[in-house]
């Protein structure tokens, strides 16, 4: 790609389905790579986190609700943004744009109507940060028959593909996604597998004190129960073919709550077997696409789960699984610097969606710009 100067910025955020924070992070592309400049987690606060987690589910008042929290978001957004580039000493005229994703609040690639929204105003983000904003973009690629995601193959694929070995790429945030890159062909395939650390996250903060099972411990402490494991795997969503994306729409408290029914466990002792279901669907996932690989690079919070990432090597057998960490990108800024790279295709008017992930019927450019 032809640069009219040395370095351009972008900055990327992203809040997924874990509602523990936003990433916000400051990439610098060049002619030959991208750089991570600076990243930073802004925590949400427990009134934001719980404003938004009630969006996900129908309930009374959701209008007035969803556009409170759509302004709040967007404020809490631009103050990070802002936070960040105090930080760095940058200005606002030193970032050509920002990719925003925003918060999904519902994702219905199924319906007879099919949709996604993500809320946090762009032109709030635009006027309060004075930086041209990308934002909306996974509408576009459902206006083309696609699934609307998931939209970080495109992005593995630009980063981590290698001429001379076929990879498979995870990212484990509450929801994962599988993307495979595979030797001799251009052609990318990629979906969500299922639950990341949603349901286990979900299961924590009813047992424990905190919000996420640090290291997996508490599941180490359990005992997988079968019965539990074969239920929850009896999904439909886990049998269906690819292209295929999924959300809190269908693996939330009342699913977890059903397959439990009947069942006298120990809490760690689920905690043990949601931590087993989200290894299992994963590799399955990858089974599913019938590629030989070599090697499984893991993103997302789900790295930093010893437990979960024990369980995928175990499965793996002597395929090796590690951090994008040691292959360029730290696993926790992936997704926030994908959502840059995004921004860049869209403001350099390129696609950024790949058909035979979303299953969209043709490439279309992804996003809406509103001008600083």
């Amino acid at each position: 790609m032809k640069q009219s100067f040395d370095k351009q910025r972008y900055i990327g955020t992203m809040s997924g389905t874990s509602l523990d924070g936003l990433d916000v992070v400051l990439v610098a592309f060049t002619e030959n790579e991208l750089v991570v400049e600076a990243a930073h987690t802004f925590p949400f606060s427990v009134e934001l986190t719980s404003e938004l987690l009630t969006l996900c589910s129908p309930g009374s008042d959701e209008i007035s609700r969803m556009m409170r929290a759509d302004i709040r978001l967007a404020q809490f957004t631009a103050q990070s943004i802002q936070e960040l580039l105090q930080q760095q000493t940058l200005n606002p005229q030193d970032i050509i744009a920002i990719g925003h994703h925003g918060q999904t609040i519902r994702h219905l690639p199924a319906e007879e109507y099919p949709n996604t929204l993500q809320i946090g105003d762009a032109n709030t983000v635009a006027q309060l940060c004075q930086i041209t904003t990308v934002a909306d973009f996974r509408r576009r690629d459902m206006a083309a028959g696609g699934q609307g995601a998931p939209l970080v193959p495109a992005f593995h694929q630009a980063i981590f593909r290698q001429t001379n070995e076929n990879r498979v790429i995870v990212n484990i945030g509450g929801i994962a996604n599988i993307t495979v890159l595979a030797t001799g062909t251009s052609e990318v395939i990629g979906f969500d597998s299922g639950p990341g650390n949603v349901l286990m996250d979900l299961w924590y903060r009813q047992h424990q004190t905190g919000n996420i099972d640090a290291g997996g411990q508490w599941a180490e402490s359990g005992q997988v129960d079968s019965g539990l494991l074969t239920a929850m795997l009896s999904e439909s969503y886990f049998q269906q073919p690819f292209p295929k994306s999924t959300g809190r729409e269908t693996f939330h408290r009342e699913w977890l709550n059903h397959m439990l029914t009947g069942r006298e466990l120990s809490a760690a002792d689920v905690q043990a077997t949601l931590c087993q279901l989200s290894a299992v669907s994963i590799m399955s996932a990858i089974m599913q696409t019938g590629t030989d690989y070599q090697r499984i690079l893991v993103c997302g919070g789900g790295v930093h789960n010893q437990s979960l990432m024990q369980r995928l090597q175990i499965l793996a057998k002597e395929i090796p699984v590690e951090s994008t960490a040691s292959h360029g990108l730290h696993p926790d800024w992936v997704e926030g610097a994908c959502f840059a790279w995004l921004a860049k295709q869209t403001i350099e008017g390129h696609t950024a969606n790949l058909p035979s992930v979303t299953g969209a019927r043709n490439e279309v450019i992804l996003g809406a710009i509103y001008q600083a």
